[in-house]
């Protein structure tokens, strides 16, 4: 095969969160249903956790992506730790108001408590990595929550941070808690394969047997993010041999002395 096909496979890989690069698996459109079943109902808050790399913000990514176009809602991939920058950013986007002072959260409440529902419909907050939200900051996102005039998806990771939303006053406000799990071996599969597949790199994609799939399984326990730098490197040292000794590779099946080289590089297996 040519470089350029390991290199189009290579770059499929990327570790970005983008909601064109959704994968539909079982389980996880089981998660992301419950996810929108959970929008649809009276609640005022929504727990989204799981350890790092299991596909919170790509979920995230997706929901903001399908309902923008049906109601307000408000994805920020990266906290906003600052408490006047945070309200002055949900001010701008949710109600097209600008501050050029501070504005806090007794200033904020009173713009939220002031403002009319279009229709039953209430903005939609989503914060990703809350974990990195302070105490004080998640108090007031939860009294916030409490003027039912916005409401709030809040994913991350799992923690001693989730003992903060697991107190009983946040427990009371949250409809429901959905935690997300690592790949199992035959998601896995079906994971690497369609990444391939709609990038058209269906040569490649046919080169992962269940033997690889295995090893790549038992290397990153099925954690999205690890397999994702696994197999990124994986292809990028296939793009070194075909550029420098193509005979050393067998485009028939996936090499585990490959999978192997980029466990060491990305640090799964100690060199």
């Amino acid at each position: 095969m040519k470089p350029s096909i390991y290199e189009n496979s290579r770059d499929v890989f990327l570790d970005t969160v983008n909601a064109e690069d959704y994968i539909q698996l079982e389980r996880v459109s089981i998660f992301y249903q419950s996810l929108r079943d959970s929008i649809e109902k009276p609640l005022k808050m929504v727990l989204l956790y799981g350890k790092p790399g299991t596909g919170k913000s790509m979920l995230l990514s997706k929901l903001h992506q399908n309902l923008s176009s049906s109601q307000k809602v408000c994805l920020y991939k990266t906290p906003i730790l600052d408490e006047s920058e945070f309200f002055k950013t949900l001010a701008q986007d949710l109600y097209a108001m600008t501050y050029d002072g501070e504005l806090n959260f007794t200033q904020f409440v009173k713009v939220v408590e002031k403002r009319e529902l279009v229709g039953a419909t209430v903005p939609l907050i989503l914060l990703d990595e809350a974990q990195l939200y302070s105490t004080p900051m998640m108090e007031k996102i939860r009294l916030l929550s409490d003027t039912r005039k916005v409401k709030f998806v809040i994913a991350l990771h799992k923690t001693e941070k989730e003992d903060i939303i697991a107190k009983e006053h946040f427990q009371t406000r949250i409809w429901e808690s959905i935690k997300l799990e690592n790949a199992s071996t035959s998601e896995l599969k079906i994971y690497i394969q369609k990444k391939l597949m709609k990038a058209n790199s269906i040569d490649t994609a046919s080169m992962f047997t269940q033997k690889s799939i295995d090893l790549v399984h038992k290397l990153t326990d099925g954690n999205y993010r690890d397999v994702n730098k696994l197999v990124y490197t994986l292809f990028d040292i296939y793009v070194y041999y075909a550029n420098n000794n193509p005979n050393k590779i067998n485009t028939s099946e996936i090499s585990t002395k490959f999978i192997e080289m980029a466990a060491i590089h990305t640090g799964l297996i100690d060199a």
